[in-house]
């Protein structure tokens, strides 16, 4: 009977529509209610702490319901009753479910260290019990919460940790959310053409299982893409698409999102009134629902409307707000974006000193939510899960073509009388044994192909040889270099050129040059190091040593200046403001080697470091800057102009030459 009862209870769970959840919620509610009486119905022959598991299921099951229809604090208490219950009958399934409820209604209202802490342990009791569901769900939580915090790399490895396990179990929900959570990733990165594959990949699974609530979000995510590249027609078509939905099945979270949305389009079209009345709209919900994240989201789209209609002490005060209860959550997403908004705020106000204090702000969370670093880390993750894919693809078909060849084999050994019997079946089975072995191949072929890209990734992000001694020994040492060229090179007057471009031109401009600066590294096989906002790292003569990597590194400064001194021409033809770099060089000794043990990134330490960097500090725009230990190297080649000594840390003075090609 107890079999019965729950499956009662589940196919409650499935009800659509916004009074079939209320229904549910109400069927759930007297089940509870009644259930002592249920009890002695249904469970006579049962042991009391079997018949409260069912008890556990239930308030687990209003926890759900009551997430869904946005009342987060009644979340919050069915999610406790059910791990108070679940711990006292030591029952870890229903511990572990409890635990994630308990981090989803932490999450919803934005406390995500208590959230953490709970999808953790939720985590750890799945994988002691061998739920791989559980586990799968596990990851997506802890990786919308690592979004939300603004680590990336860490949020995107968990989603790709679930996926895995999704695909491996064939949960076509979770594999929909799995890439609706990496579409919103790639989203954030400003890469829209791999977020809307992976949201039409989610949305196409959403709609062949009926998943409305997953259409609406997906439908969400899509308009969100097409807003940020300025497709305001379909993305209103795809959000009210989704407000649709979301009305329907009585979604409070999702509808307060899309008025949101909505407003955004509205901003950006010119139309004031109409994105207010949505932003207020918006928040009407949000407070009704306690989610702080989406209230510092509409405090700061509420702000910056006031802003742009002459109203900016109203907007400021919006604005800070938001950035007060963003900073509350730890929203690194909310605490950047109210730091541009106040910068410009400001700005209207006329307050210059405070504007740019918050633009240096705002530039702060920016470059640590989009650096080289996370594209890094993003890239190996994607890789790994490709490799790991192909990998076991291509053993699960070895592995049956060995078995069919070890079949044959068999046959034939059974009998000369019986081969001649069977020859023509014997001679079908070699053809289309044959004909499998060559697709195998082909697979093999491509897990090769495959693999040979995942070493292309690869060497994107480390050199040649560190690579190689990775893969052969899966570890690599640092090495010392007594002799190497360094050169960083940075734009001159960068806060000041950047204050008066957009946001999105500035990371626009900075890409096309360091892409550039890319590309003639290539050519001179220069080591390319990191960039630290809008400075440049690299280093010649190593991993391999070389005797000419002084002459290398000034050609290469050379090419470098010549480049950005025909951008400046294009720049200011069309009534632009176009950067201009300085570059620094030193040679000496220095360090090279991988960081850390996980998550790689080749770097270089010492004082040759330290010292080209004072060469470019000193140096001046369009000139190439160098030391007396490089000059030595060069003289022979470059003409050079001594511009007297500068002082260095722990050094003596230091000879600096301007160098001309």
């Amino acid at each position: 009977m107890k079999k019965y009862f729950l499956i009662y209870i589940l196919v409650l769970l499935f009800i659509n529509g916004a009074s079939a959840q209320n229904k549910t919620i109400d069927s759930l509610l007297g089940a509870l209610k009644n259930y002592d009486a249920q009890k002695l119905e249904l469970h006579k022959n049962l042991l009391p702490e079997e018949e409260d598991t069912t008890k556990v299921n239930l308030l687990n099951a209003l926890s759900i319901e009551s997430y869904q229809t946005g009342d987060f604090a009644k979340e919050m208490t069915y999610a406790n009753d059910a791990l108070a219950l679940a711990k006292k009958l030591q029952w870890k399934k229903g511990i572990a479910n409890a635990l994630r409820n308990t981090g989803i209604a932490y999450y919803n209202v934005g406390n995500y260290a208590p959230a953490l802490e709970n999808y953790f342990a939720a985590l750890k009791i799945f994988e002691e019990i061998g739920d791989k569901k559980g586990i799968a769900n596990s990851y997506n939580s802890i990786g919308i919460v690592y979004w939300n915090q603004g680590n990336y790399p860490e949020a995107l490895k968990n989603y790709f940790a679930s996926l895995k396990i999704l695909e491996e179990i064939g949960d076509k929900k979770g594999i929909a959310s799995s890439y609706n959570n990496i579409g919103i990733f790639y989203s954030s990165q400003g890469n829209y053409p791999e977020a809307l594959k992976n949201y039409f990949a989610s949305l196409k699974i959403k709609e062949e299982i009926g998943d409305k609530k997953g259409i609406a979000a997906s439908y969400n995510n899509i308009g969100i893409v097409y807003w940020n590249q300025g497709n305001y027609p379909e993305a209103l078509k795809n959000h009210f698409a989704s407000l649709k939905i979301k009305e329907e099945i009585g979604d409070k979270y999702g509808i307060a999102a899309s008025y949101d949305n909505i407003g955004k389009v509205y901003f950006n079209q010119g139309n004031y009134p109409e994105a207010l009345k949505n932003h207020f709209a918006s928040l009407k919900i949000r407070e009704e629902i306690g989610d702080k994240y989406g209230i510092a989201g509409s405090y700061y789209n509420i702000g910056l409307v006031y802003t742009k209609t002459n109203k900016a002490v109203e907007g400021k005060e919006w604005l800070q707000k938001g950035l007060a209860l963003a900073k509350e959550i730890g929203a690194k997403e909310s605490i950047r974006s109210a730091y541009e908004g106040l910068a410009k705020a400001d700005s209207a106000l006329g307050n210059g000193m405070a504007a740019y204090e918050n633009y240096k702000m705002y530039k702060l969370y920016y470059d640590s939510l989009n650096n080289e670093e996370v594209t890094k880390k993003s890239t190996q993750e994607k890789m790994q899960y490709e490799f790991d894919k192909k990998e076991a693809e291509t053993k699960a078909k070895t592995d049956a073509e060995l078995n069919k060849q070890k079949l044959v084999r068999n046959g034939f050994i059974g009998g000369f009388a019986v081969v001649l019997l069977f020859a023509r079946v014997f001679f079908r089975q070699r053809n289309k044994t044959k004909k499998e072995k060559q697709r195998a191949e082909e697979e093999t072929k491509r897990a090769e192909e495959e693999k040979k890209k995942s070493d292309e990734l690869l060497l994107n992000i480390l050199p040649v040889e560190v690579a190689s001694e990775l893969k052969t020994s899966g570890s690599s040492k640092a090495k010392a270099f007594t002799m190497v060229t360094v050169m960083f090179t940075d734009f001159k007057d960068f806060t000041t050129v950047s204050e008066k471009i957009s946001a999105e031109l500035l990371v626009d401009e900075i890409h096309h040059c360091f892409s550039a600066f890319d590309h003639i590294l290539q050519k001179y096989k220069i080591e390319k190091i990191k960039t630290i906002g809008d400075a440049y790292l690299c280093a010649s003569g190593l991993p391999v040593s070389n005797y000419t990597h002084a002459v290398d590194m000034l050609h290469c400064a050379f090419e470098i200046r010549n480049f950005m001194l025909e951008r400046k021409k294009e720049k200011e033809s069309r009534g632009e403001i176009p950067f201009e770099v300085r570059f620094g060089i030193h040679t000496g000794p220095v360090v090279a080697g991988i960081v850390g043990v996980k998550k790689y990134a080749y770097d270089i330490w010492g004082d040759t470091v330290n010292i080209a960097a004072r060469m470019e500090q000193n140096s001046e725009a369009g000139k190439v800057n160098i030391s007396g230990s490089t000059y030595e190297l060069v003289k022979d080649k470059f003409k050079c102009e001594h511009r007297g000594k500068i002082s260095a840390k722990n050094k003596a003075e230091i000879d600096m030459y301007f160098v001309g090609d």
